[in-house]
């Protein structure tokens, strides 16, 4: 896998996250996520491991319009464990996703909220 390929800080998978998603590329932004990782969307379900995330991908992708890049927020560390977060443009709650350092020094979503603030709990 080339370097452009893998996420080498924490705050590359937002970017490269964007960049796939726009080029309609399920495959590739699903490759951002551990194989097990929990995805919190569609909201009010939980989409768990990376090939139920690249199938969930490839049906909102058909449907999307185009995804934009988002400043992200200051990136707190602990080790291989990174809290990284965006606010979406429209100000509706925060995007928020837990990444962690793998064995090649590269990084992978592990958790992923994406609508955090916009859900309304039970």
């Amino acid at each position: 896998m080339a370097n452009s390929d893998r996420a080498l800080e924490p705050e590359d998978i937002t970017r490269m996250f964007v960049e796939r998603a726009n080029a309609r590329d399920a495959a590739g932004a699903a490759a951002l996520y551990a194989a097990d990782a929990a995805l919190a969307f569609p909201p009010g379900q939980i989409t768990v491991g990376r090939d139920a995330i690249r199938e969930l991908y490839e049906t909102l992708f058909a449907d999307t319009p185009r995804f934009e890049q988002e400043a992200p927020l200051v990136t707190l560390r602990s080790g291989d464990l990174a809290l990284t977060s965006t606010p979406p443009k429209d100000g509706g709650g925060v995007r928020v996703q837990v990444v962690q350092r793998q064995p090649d020094g590269s990084w992978l979503r592990i958790l992923d909220y994406p609508e955090l603030g916009r859900v309304t709990e039970k």
